[in-house]
C-alpha cells in the first residue's frame, strides 16, 4: 500500500496489509524506521492523517504509536508532534536466529556415528532400570566429579577395554570433549603452561579452543609412526594415539615409550584423546598410551563415536595431582552433565548394552570401509590402518585438486571434508576425509556411489 505524507515529509512505501490489523501496522513502521525510510527525528503523519489514508480507526493508530513508543521507536511529547526516536534512542534490531544446519543428502561427513543405530531400546530399559532403583537423594546436585555410580563403572570399563590404570577417584565426568579440554587448559595454563602442541594435522577447532584459553598452540609432525619427537619442547602435547585424527596411523611402540619417558624426565603432561579407539578392524586393539605413565598422562575419553554427541557425555582419567584443580575448575564452570544421563550409561554398561552395541557398530563399520576401499578409483591413495569412522584420502599432484573434489561432491549433496583445513601451516597435500559411519545403513550405497561419482567427473 503506497501512501504520502507531504505534511510530515515522508514519503514512503509502507508495506501493511490491512488483514493484518494493528500487530501487522506496527510490524510495517518498525520497518519503515529500521530501514530509514522513516528518518531518525522526522516528524510522523497524526493520528488522524494515517488513519484516514489507511482506512483505519483512528483509535488504532493512537494504539500503535503508543505501542511502538512504548518500544522506543517514537517520542512524544505534549502540544508537540510524534516524531522518530533519534539514531541513538532507536531499540537494537532483534538478533536473526541462526539457521540450523541441514545435513546433506548423502552425509559423509567424518567423526559422526550412525545415529539412527543408537540403541534406543537398550537405552530406555537402562534409564527405567535406574528410575525404578535410583534413591531420591541420588537426583540432587551431583558430585563435581561426576556420579560415583558411572565413575565406578568407568574405572572396570576402561581397564577391560583400553587397558587404562582407572581409579574411579581420578575420573571427572564432563560435557563431552570439548567441555572437558577446556577445563584442563584453563587448568594447565593456572599451573603455568602456556603453550600447548598439537598433531600436524589435527582438527582446527579444538586448537582454537585452546588457544582461547590461555595458552599459545604449536605443532608437531606427524609421519607414519605417529607424532614426531625431535621437536616437542612443549609443557603439554595433545595427542590421538590409537588412531590420529585424520591420517589414521598409530602412534608405534617406541615412539609410545620415547613419549612417555619424555613427559617423566621433563615433567610435561600428555592429553591422549581416545576418540574412537573401541573401533579397531584389523587387529587386537592398541591399549591406551596413559597405561605407561598414569601420572603424566591425561586419558580422555566419551560416547560421541560410539552411541551419539547429543548426549554430552565425556570423561577425563587424571593424575592425582590435577584432580582436584579440575574439580575447582568444574565448580567454577557450573556445567556438569545430566545426572541421569550418566546412572543410564553406568547402568548400559554393567547390562552388557554397551559392550553388545559397540560389537554391532565394530561389525557394521568395517564392513562399510572395506566396501567403500573396493569401490575406490586408483587416482586416490587411502591413508591409515583399518579402523574409526572416516578414510583420508591423498590426492595426486596431478589433480583432481582437493578444491574440485570438493566442489563436485557440493554439486551432488554430498557433506565430507577437505584436508587442508587441517593443516596448521600453507602448502601441504590436499586430500578428503571421508566418514563412513555418519550415513543410515540404507543410505550408505547410494552415498558411496556419489561420492565415486563425483571423483570420476573431475579426474583427468
Amino acid at each position: 500500500m503506497t501512501l504520502s505524507w507531504s505534511s510530515s515529509g515522508l514519503d514512503v512505501h509502507l508495506g501493511w496489509q490491512p488483514e493484518t490489523g494493528r500487530t501487522g501496522l506496527a510490524a510495517a513502521i518498525r520497518a519503515a524506521i529500521r530501514d530509514g525510510r522513516w528518518q531518525a527525528g522526522a516528524a510522523v503523519p497524526s493520528t488522524r492523517a494515517l488513519a484516514q489514508d489507511l482506512g483505519v480507526a483512528r483509535g488504532t493508530v493512537t494504539r500503535v504509536y503508543a505501542d511502538l513508543a512504548a518500544e522506543g521507536y517514537l517520542r512524544t511529547a505534549q502540544g508537540a508532534p510524534t516524531r522518530v526516536a533519534t539514531a541513538g534512542a532507536l531499540p537494537q534490531s532483534p538478533p536473526r536466529p541462526a539457521a540450523r544446519e541441514v545435513a546433506p543428502r548423502w552425509d559423509l561427513r567424518p567423526g559422526r556415528p550412525d545415529l539412527s543405530a543408537f540403541p534406543g531400546q537398550a537405552w530406555l530399559a537402562s534409564t527405567r532400570k535406574v528410575l525404578q532403583r535410583v534413591p531420591a537423594t541420588n537426583l540432587g546436585y551431583a558430585s563435581e566429579l561426576g556420579a560415583p555410580e558411572l565413575r565406578d563403572t568407568l574405572a572396570v570399563y576402561l581397564a577391560r577395554s583400553r587397558g587404562v590404570v582407572a581409579d574411579p577417584a581420578r575420573i571427572v565426568v564432563c560435557n563431552g570433549y570439548s567441555h572437558a579440554l577446556t577445563l584442563l587448559t584453563r587448568v594447565l595454563h593456572g599451573k603455568g603452561v602456556d603453550e600447548v602442541a598439537f598433531e600436524n594435522p589435527s582438527l582446527r577447532m579444538y586448537r582454537d579452543l585452546v588457544a582461547a584459553n590461555g595458552p599459545r598452540v604449536v605443532g608437531a609432525e606427524v609421519d607414519d609412526d605417529g607424532i614426531d619427537m625431535s621437536a616437542l619442547d612443549s609443557p603439554a602435547v595433545v595427542v590421538t594415539a590409537a588412531h590420529q585424527y585424520p591420517m589414521g596411523v598409530t602412534l608405534a611402540p617406541h615412539r609410545r615409550a620415547a613419549l612417555t619417558r619424555w613427559a617423566g624426565d621433563s615433567g610435561a603432561i600428555v592429553l591422549e584423546d581416545d576418540y574412537d579407539g573401541e573401533f579397531r578392524f584389523d587387529n587386537q586393539q592398541v591399549g591406551a598410551l596413559q597405561a605407561l605413565a598414569p601420572e603424566r598422562v591425561v586419558y580422555a575419553g566419551t560416547v560421541s563415536k560410539t552411541l551419539a554427541p547429543a548426549l554430552r557425555l565425556g570423561w577425563l582419567v587424571l593424575p592425582r595431582s590435577l584432580v582436584e584443580p579440575m574439580r575447582a575448575a568444574i565448580v567454577d564452570s557450573g556445567s556438569r552433565p545430566p545426572v541421569l544421563n550418566q546412572l543410564t550409561l553406568a547402568e548400559l554398561i554393567d547390562s552388557g548394552g554397551y559392550d553388545r552395541h559397540v560389537r554391532r557398530s565394530r561389525t557394521e563399520y568395517r564392513s562399510r570401509r572395506d566396501r567403500l576401499l573396493a569401490a575406490l578409483p586408483g587416482v586416490v591413495t587411502p591413508r591409515g590402518i583399518s579402523a574409526g569412522l572416516h578414510l583420508t584420502l591423498m590426492l595426486p599432484d596431478g589433480g583432481p585438486t582437493e578444491t574440485e573434489v570438493l566442489a563436485a561432491c557440493r554439486r551432488r549433496a554430498i557433506g565430507l571434508e577437505g584436508l587442508r583445513s587441517y593443516w596448521q601451516d600453507e602448502g601441504r597435500p590436499g586430500g578428503v576425509i571421508v566418514g563412513y559411519g555418519a550415513a543410515a545403513k540404507h543410505a550408505f550405497a547410494g552415498a558411496t556411489q556419489a561420492f565415486i561419482e563425483a571423483l570420476w567427473e573431475v579426474t583427468p
